[in-house]
């Protein structure tokens, strides 16, 4: 009886610890304006859930803003061949899925994401050699306005690369923003919906904007060999240190804009030709700002003031709840005498 007994609870221990394992191997995913919503979408393979090592390393994700709904492994730094990244020169990989290179214009602004409380700017840098028709760019800094605060991320010139220094410059609301080095150190805004967090000694940050969006940000240069392949023709006197960027979105809106935003539309539709090696979309005019910090681009949507606007309509709906219409009248709140 004993022995019995004994095999019982282990089998039942066995059973318990497969359903614990795969429940940690999919991801749920609760956005309720999602076509993803209320379903545990599978976790890759690759991208185990099980080991503090792995834990905090990589986890997986599903991006419920996305019209795809997959996971994935988030690493923490860029995966350049994920949704939501902007590598290269530069290469974009859309929430839809598909690949497309937005090449902008050398020291220029554009619009990446751009939303009713968030906006998301890039500054392209590069260079135009003889014979060619348009500029070699990369993707040098990122602007962010979130509610009613900036915050700006920077890859510092050189003329030579040197993985021994930060290239990383930050600034919040127009300040100057001093992250100290060291994989782990942090930094938080007062209200704490900016946090700022090293994932190495130097170079590589993510931001993550509360209920919003968490940015992987990692500092490279143009190499001799990306040189020698591209035929780029870099000067000797700046390696272009840029920026490898990854994106994921929390709440955006159906109507988000931008080069990068719009791609998360429900019913976008990609203009980037298929079975093209190199689809190229342009939209240089709809998407320019004036500045890095700036929302003035002929599509931008960034707007605090609604945003604000939206929060005291919320709260004074609340304050001027109506108890007379029955025991609960909205809101998930119950009136009581």
């Amino acid at each position: 009886m004993e022995i019995r007994s004994s095999s019982f609870f282990i089998i039942l221990i066995i059973f318990v610890s497969t359903a614990i394992q795969a429940k940690a191997d999919s991801v749920y995913c609760s956005n309720p304006a999602s076509r993803c919503y209320g379903k545990y979408i599978q976790c890759p393979y690759e991208c185990p859930s099980t080991s503090y090592e792995n834990r905090k390393a990589k986890v997986c994700h599903v991006n419920c803003d996305s019209p795809v709904c997959k996971s994935h492994c988030k690493h923490r730094k860029p995966n350049c061949n994920s949704p939501g990244s902007a590598c290269y020169d530069p290469r974009f990989i859309g929430g839809d899925g598909i690949v497309f290179y937005f090449h902008g214009k050398s020291n220029e602004h554009f619009s990446l994401v751009s939303d009713t409380s968030l906006q998301i700017n890039g500054r392209f840098i590069g260079h135009r050699p003889a014979g060619r028709t348009r500029d070699f760019t990369w993707i040098q800094a990122l602007g962010l306005l979130f509610n009613s605060n900036s915050i700006s991320l920077e890859a510092t010139k050189a003329a030579t690369w040197n993985s021994e220094v930060d290239h990383l410059k930050f600034s919040y609301n127009g300040e100057e923003l001093v992250v100290p080095e060291g994989a782990l150190s942090s930094w938080y805004s007062p209200e704490k919906e900016v946090k700022v967090e090293r994932v190495a000694k130097k170079n590589s940050v993510i931001v993550t904007l509360k209920d919003t969006a968490e940015i992987i940000v990692n500092v490279v240069p143009v190499t001799k060999e990306d040189d020698r392949v591209h035929h780029y023709k870099v000067p000797p006197d700046d390696c272009f240190a840029h920026l490898e960027v990854q994106f994921t979105f929390f709440s955006l809106s159906p109507n988000v804009d931008g080069v990068l935003g719009r791609t998360y539309r429900p019913d976008f539709e990609n203009p980037a030709k298929p079975g093209v090696a190199m689809p190229v979309v342009s939209g240089e005019d709809k998407y320019r700002t004036t500045s890095l910090l700036s929302s003035d681009c002929s599509t931008c949507l960034f707007s605090p003031e609604t945003h604000s606007n939206q929060e005291t309509t919320s709260q004074t709906e609340i304050l001027t709840l109506d108890c007379t219409r029955g025991a609960s009248a909205g809101y998930g709140i119950v009136c009581k005498k």
